[in-house]
């Protein structure tokens, strides 16, 4: 509960500074880069986490990372200050947060949508159409695959859940054939 409070925090004042200057677009993405770059490098982000080394050296090693990039001053001072305050493990929480926020004044919601096998680019854009009329945002679509569900489609957007698959139609025969109900 504690990270997520931080995180929120975090997110929301770095938002709300892009918002001043008509940067949080940019910003966002100058967070995401920054959070992928230190889930590829491991080492780099556990030395920034870890309290074994000394903090002048944290800040060294960030400062000549953030020198090499072409990240804005803001976003800049941003890691900087998450360095200072011992924060920057929480960057992951940190930039889902500005991601919802940042979806949240786009009106676009995110859905996921599990297939049991590889969807064309035709019956994506079908899907994500079908999705945008029912919640009435632009929807963003990730497509997941899972055999499990041996046909049709799972979608989840925000707390909604469309379940058309055939393993859970399958289930619910199942369970009124077990109940004695008439098909």
């Amino acid at each position: 509960m504690r990270d997520f409070t931080i995180s929120r925090r975090y997110a929301k004042a770095l938002f709300y500074l892009g918002q001043e200057d008509g940067n949080y677009l940019r910003y966002g993405q100058e967070l995401e880069a920054f959070r992928t770059f230190l889930n590829q490098e491991a080492q780099v982000q556990g030395i920034l986490v870890s309290p074994v080394y000394d903090k002048a050296g944290r800040k060294d090693l960030l400062t000549a990372i953030l020198g090499k990039t072409d990240i804005s001053p803001t976003v800049k001072s941003f890691f900087l200050l998450l360095q200072s305050k011992g924060r920057i493990g929480y960057l992951e929480g940190i930039g889902r947060y500005y991601q919802q926020l940042t979806d949240e004044l786009s009106n676009i919601t995110r859905a996921v949508v599990t297939t049991a096998t590889q969807l064309s680019e035709d019956l994506v854009s079908r899907i994500q159409e079908a999705l945008k009329q029912v919640v009435k945002k632009e929807v963003l679509v990730t497509i997941k695959q899972d055999p499990a569900i041996i046909g049709g489609i799972v979608a989840k957007v925000g707390d909604l859940l469309l379940d058309g698959s055939l393993q859970t139609q399958l289930k619910s025969l199942k369970e009124s054939l077990r109940r004695g109900e008439g098909i």
